[in-house]
């Protein structure tokens, strides 16, 4: 099977953000130290949003549908662009960017085991918890858009009696000056 990419180049894809205890969120580094983020990845063709996120978890960091319970997700898609230079040209249909649809899911039990030697080219070496807004900062800068839009929608969901007040550097990293620097325009569906 092939991943799914629609008539406007974007590829259908499902964000995980995995929480534990108190709100904290699983962060991986990106092999190679290329950053941190949640784990995503593709949609195959045929295959339903949540049969994605769960094989994408196994995949990814080694944890089992079993080990978590899902608590809520996005109620549409959100998109991004990838900026001209990450663009594979010579692959057909060229993707421009991806559509996601982010899930929230909070582990049963306190310790888990992550293992990232499921597939022969892990996406992650490293992880950490970190606070529920964090990943904002941390992800490439064509990724924050999606992450403060997703992360703002899951937040009511992940905390029934209020969530986290934003951090001190939320309005830097957040502007929409700081979105025209990165010339990668994200919309949502």
């Amino acid at each position: 099977m092939s991943d799914v990419i629609d008539s406007d180049g974007f590829r259908a894809n499902v964000g995980i953000v995995l929480m534990h205890g108190e709100g904290e969120v699983f962060l991986g580094r990106r092999s190679g130290g290329r950053g941190w983020q949640f784990p995503q990845g593709g949609v195959r063709a045929g295959e339903q949003l949540e049969d994605a996120v769960y094989r994408e978890l196994h995949e990814e960091i080694g944890v089992s549908r079993t080990d978590v319970e899902l608590v809520g997700q996005t109620s549409r898609w959100l998109r991004y662009r990838l900026p001209a230079r990450y663009i594979r040209r010579n692959q057909h249909p060229v993707c421009i960017g991806q559509k996601q649809r982010w899930f929230l899911l909070r582990l049963k039990r306190a310790e888990v085991e992550f293992d990232f030697g499921q597939t022969p080219e892990p996406e992650f070496d490293r992880w950490r918890w970190a606070s529920f807004w964090e990943p904002v900062k941390e992800v490439i800068y064509f990724k924050r858009f999606v992450y403060t839009r997703a992360l703002i929608e899951l937040a009511p969901f992940a905390f029934p009696g209020g969530q986290p007040p934003f951090p001190e550097w939320w309005d830097a990293v957040t502007s929409t000056e700081h979105e025209k620097k990165s010339s990668t325009p994200a919309s949502i569906d």
